[in-house]
């Protein structure tokens, strides 16, 4: 536990100051200022007191227990200020110092030494280079951030001070309630996996909050974020996602899966809620104030404007809740309280000469009805609207509501004050329909999270020998320095992990391609056959659907000359002859390699046109069977499997069996990086691969 971060019993402020516009001044004054209930100890060899408080020349010579150090020295000196921590015994330390890696090599030296020094020692440390830590349980600003916001029970981790810095001050002047901050800064040694599991065990905590660029140990945190999930909301913006190492890499598969996917597939695995913007994040997390279970996703709008309850109803038909009317009973009941202009039907539209009396009736009658799982109650302040007597209906009948209902209150100074009231009251409260309804069914995911079954990982059993024979093709080109794996050998690996391939043989003239195919049985197909050629079509080098000996004949000349025109230095081993497999849908499945969470496993539609159409879908190995039907059903062209105008559905459970076999071979042999297997024809009843490749290399 971290405790002795957020609730230490004494502080040192190593680098105090008098000058007002040094950070070692403004931290020492937030805390003595700002009341921190524990004792701080300015220290600084150069002062005698500080803001009238007595100054020690070291941390040794304080004549008390440490737990916390406050670095905010120059970042040469650091390194033996941790030492000096260490000798008496502090726990832990934030290092507010900039200075270290993020300005180069000199500054990633000095970093890896206090980094030795903290692990010898037994310290946590935050940063270097943060903003600080602050908890608003025991007013505790360790920041240089201005003040404190109020108490809450919303935490917050951010890689960037300065975001934090704003957030801080957004926060104060939204009224937004935060319980505890911290600034990870440079993440040299604790990072967002050890505070996500500190605010998931925090009893303080309800909902979690952070904004992170990169993540330390992407296993780990996956292992963390799936345990507190399950209990808690975690909300996360994730900024710096790129698509340079898409373009990079050499597969399908790799070109494919830019490196916010695997983020992406990360949080979806652990139950993390992405927020996409700043904006989106806060907004989100005021939905979580509700602590009433939804039955269902039937959302109920409730307005006295048209267009808001029309937005209101767009984004919740787009996001997948249910807008069905309430029960006759209801209905019949509003007919005789409400206008003859209202709309009865979702969205109830009450007009707007409605008053806190019609809102009322409308809203107890929504919460006796069973068609109702959940209330939104838009309000825009028209000439005769009452806001201040709406908010407190609201607020009454959320007392006795056992539904969820948070409100939309659109429009400046007249709603204002309300929506402050509405809040103070832990109902959350909007300005924008849109945002309102998206978080509403953020608030339903979590609570779908919290419900679902821990998945079944599947093993799948390959026989010892099949492994003996992977691992030594494996061996032997990783060692004789060969990193693109096609053809012949691709192909062993995956046939003896349970994929089947067509007939097939090598030709290296015409007149063997013409014996091969006569024994295969026309239709064939003919394939260049080169270790340097990653892309065959591209080439000239595939030629399909040869029905006779003339044609197999001049496509083997017609390739090995087209091949010589675009690739006149690839070297040819021959041209391949397959049986021609006519029946079936084409696929993709394939890996890719993500450095932060490992292997990923794709599906999508296959063929040439698979980065064109981009039909695709990810998870992050090791799979369940449930995860790879979802794989199925995610993309569009889904239906085509299931057969169309009279076709019989084709075989999902053979993809899942070799979605599965995929994940369980980059377990056993990480040492592939990607695979494309482009593609795998899935037939009525099993299917077979046509083509594959495999990209090895260390990790």
């Amino acid at each position: 536990m971290l405790d002795f971060i957020f609730y230490p019993y004494s502080i040192a402020v190593i680098g105090a100051s008098e000058d007002e516009k040094k950070i070692g001044h403004i931290v020492f004054k937030n805390l003595i200022n700002q009341g921190f209930k524990g004792k701080v100890y300015p220290v600084n060899p150069k002062r005698k007191e500080i803001l009238g408080i007595k100054c020690y020349p070291s941390v040794k010579d304080i004549p008390d227990r440490v737990d916390l150090g406050i670095v905010v020295i120059p970042a040469q000196g650091v390194s033996s200020v941790i030492q000096e921590c260490a000798s008496i015994g502090v726990k832990g330390v934030i290092v507010i110092t900039a200075g270290f890696r993020e300005i180069g090599s000199k500054g990633l030296e000095l970093e890896q030494q206090i980094v030795e020094v903290v692990k010898k020692a037994g310290i946590r440390m935050v940063g270097p280079n943060c903003l600080g830590v602050l908890n608003t349980f025991n007013r505790m600003n360790a920041t240089f951030a201005s003040d404190l916001p109020s108490p809450g029970r919303i935490s917050f981790f951010s890689q960037s001070g300065a975001l934090g810095v704003a957030l801080i001050d957004w926060a104060i002047e939204n009224n937004f309630s935060l319980g505890k901050f911290v600034s990870l800064g440079n993440k040299a040694d604790l990072n967002e996996t050890d505070f996500l599991e500190y605010f998931g065990n925090d009893p303080d905590t309800d909902v979690i909050l952070g904004y992170i660029e990169d993540v330390k140990n992407g296993k780990n945190f996956l292992k963390v974020a799936q345990k507190v999930a399950k209990i808690k909301p975690v909300l996360i913006i994730k900024a710096g996602s790129t698509e340079a190492g898409a373009r990079a890499a050499s597969s399908h598969t790799g070109a494919l899966a830019g490196s916010d996917i695997a983020c992406t597939e990360a949080f979806k695995k652990a139950g993390i809620i992405r927020a996409e913007s700043i904006q989106e994040l806060f907004e989100i997390a005021e939905i979580f104030k509700i602590k009433k279970i939804p039955k269902g996703n039937r959302l109920l709008i409730i307005t006295n404007a048209g267009g808001p309850g029309i937005i209101a109803a767009d984004t919740a038909d787009k996001e997948g809740l249910k807008l069905e009317s309430m029960s006759e009973e209801s209905i019949s009941f509003l007919v005789d309280k409400l206008p003859l202009t209202a709309s009865l039907y979702n969205p109830i539209d009450i007009i707007g000469d409605a008053t806190s009396e019609r809102y009322k009736i409308v809203l107890e009658q929504a919460i006796k009805d069973p068609a109702v799982d959940g209330i939104c109650i838009i309000l825009t302040p028209q000439a005769i609207t009452d806001v201040e007597n709406i908010t407190q209906q609201i607020i009454e009948k959320d007392k006795i509501s056992d539904k969820p209902i948070f409100a939309c209150f659109i429009g400046g100074k007249r709603v204002k004050n309300e929506i402050n009231i509405l809040k103070s009251n832990q109902i959350p409260c909007y300005s924008d329909p849109s945002l309102a309804v998206k978080a509403y069914k953020k608030f339903i995911e979590f609570n779908k999270i919290k419900n679902r079954k821990e998945p079944e990982y599947i093993k799948i059993e390959i026989p010892p020998k099949n492994k003996e024979r992977v691992k030594l093709i494996l061996d032997v080109l990783y060692n004789a320095g060969v990193s693109s794996i096609g053809d012949e050998n691709a192909m062993e690996i995956l046939s003896n992990y349970g994929f089947i391939f067509p007939k097939r043989a090598l030709a290296k003239t015409p007149e063997e391609a013409l014996k091969i195919a006569e024994t295969i049985g026309f239709p064939v197909v003919l394939k260049v056959a080169s270790p340097n050629i990653l892309h065959k079509t591209d080439v000239g080098g595939v030629k399909l659907n040869l029905k006779n000996s003339e044609e197999v004949y001049n496509a083997f000349i017609e390739i090995t000359v087209n091949v010589k025109r675009f690739m006149p230095n690839a070297y040819i081993k021959g041209v391949m002859v397959y049986e021609m497999i006519t029946e079936g849908k084409e696929v993709i499945l394939g890996v890719t390699y993500d450095r932060t969470f490992g292997h990923m496993i794709m599906f999508g539609l296959g063929g040439i046109y698979v980065e064109i159409l981009k039909d695709i879908s990810f998870r992050i190995v090791p799979l369940s069977k449930e995860e790879a039907y979802e794989m199925i059903e995610e993309i569009k062209g889904s239906k085509i499997l299931e057969g169309v105008r009279g076709e019989r559905p084709y075989d999902k459970e053979s993809i899942v069996d070799k979605i599965l076999r995929l994940s369980q071979l980059v377990l056993d042999f990480p040492i592939i990086k990607e695979i494309d297997i482009n593609p795998y024809v899935v037939q009525h009843q099993g299917g077979i691969a046509l083509d594959a490749r495999i990209i090895i290399g260390s990790i």
